[in-house]
């Protein structure tokens, strides 16, 4: 049987309500063109809180942020992001400010940026990351606070590199934070929630001599790879991206801009070094070697057991990049009395720039160092 046919009064209010539909896109795109005209490059920065390099080796640069209000803990915390992506997420935007609202709350901060990695770094590995570069940041962050140890903020990778580094060198670690860090790399497979782990599930069908050739074809692994990677493990939210979700902000210049912001940090994704991507996709991801206790760096063995530190480890409930159960296998390995969880709503990046995430994460960590800190004021 064929649809009925409208009446003349159903079809005039269908047609109404096309038209003002119609209209209404028409103005936002009205708008969205208005506003891009307008819209320059210094609108759109990101990373803009204060801060001051005090450490550079090679492409590596410490910083250190220039505090905001008055200090509340002795012992600085060191924030190391990963090789994948950059720092700047921690700050994003003014009002949406893990760096910001740690420094409103009293904290002395410090952050690693690992630069832009060219072909002449290929053969960097993990082993100088960490034993080398970071070790080196944490020397300076203790000297210049006039510590014997530092606090710890590992994110994702760099929450890889901070655990490892924990492992090695305890007694210069005075509390450990990790956000969205995997620790078993194949416990997606436990879960196994629909939509998430599909980087692991990637990985770990590659043939190990793929790894070498992908790496051996391009140098490093590229920055804009991974994009692509990324981009297409949520291929729906990103085929609408360009146009409806824009359309839905073009209106709203705020809103414009720090959609804006989200995107040129997407798009500023630095190469991974040759060497130190074949131990992340070999080691880690496919032979799973951290959960295990049987990474090696610089000939030492990465022994979970020898994180007795405090320990805070903060994931997403919904983080379809680094599910939830590889985060939080770390509780099972490290020796730490004292550990801490802290699930926040939302996904991978919404952790930095979520509504509630903003009033849950930063207070979290400063309670955190501050109950830890052995000479708080």
């Amino acid at each position: 049987m064929g649809e009925k046919a409208l009446s003349p009064a159903e079809a005039v209010s269908t047609a109404a309500h096309a038209l003002a539909d119609a209209v209404s896109t028409g103005s936002k795109l009205l708008a969205g063109t208005e506003l891009f005209s307008r819209i320059r490059d210094q609108d759109v920065q990101i990373a803009t809180t204060p801060r001051d390099v005090v450490w550079r080796q090679d492409k590596v640069t410490l910083h250190h942020f220039r505090p905001l209000a008055e200090r509340h803990v002795r012992i600085p915390v060191l924030i190391t992001y990963g090789l994948i992506g950059r720092w700047t997420m921690t700050d994003l935007q003014d009002d949406r400010s893990l760096v910001r609202n740690l420094l409103n709350l009293g904290v002395d901060l410090y952050v690693v940026d690992w630069g832009n990695p060219s072909r002449a770094d290929r053969y960097l590995t993990l082993d100088d990351y960490i034993c080398s570069y970071l070790d080196a940041c944490v020397t300076e962050v203790a000297r210049q606070a006039g510590t014997d140890r530092v606090n710890l903020l590992g994110v994702c990778e760099g929450g890889v590199f901070t655990t490892a580094y924990a492992a090695l060198e305890p007694e210069r670690v005075n509390t450990m934070a990790l956000t969205i860090t995997p620790i078993d790399f194949h416990a997606d497979a436990v879960e196994n929630r629909p939509g998430h782990g599909f980087i692991n599930i990637w990985t770990r069908a590659l043939a190990p001599e793929d790894v070498d050739r992908l790496i051996e074809a391009n140098g490093n692994l590229p920055g804009e790879f991974m994009g692509a990677v990324f981009s297409l493990m949520t291929p729906i939210r990103t085929m609408f991206k360009y146009n409806l979700d824009l359309l839905d902000v073009a209106g709203d210049e705020n809103r414009l801009v720090n959609w804006l912001r989200m995107e040129k940090w997407i798009a500023d994704r630095p190469d991974h070094p040759g060497e130190a991507a074949k131990q992340w996709l070999k080691e880690l991801y496919q032979q799973n070697k951290l959960v295990k206790n049987q990474l090696e760096l610089d000939g030492r063995r990465v022994d979970l057991s020898r994180i007795t530190m405090p320990v805070l480890n903060v994931y997403a409930k919904d983080d379809h990049i680094i599910p939830p159960a590889t985060s939080q296998a770390l509780r099972s390995v490290v020796g730490a009395k004292e550990y801490e969880e802290l699930a926040l709503p939302g996904g991978h990046v919404g952790v930095f720039v979520g509504g509630k995430s903003q009033k849950l994460f930063a207070p979290a960590v400063m309670e955190f160092v501050r109950k830890h800190d052995g000479g708080a004021a």
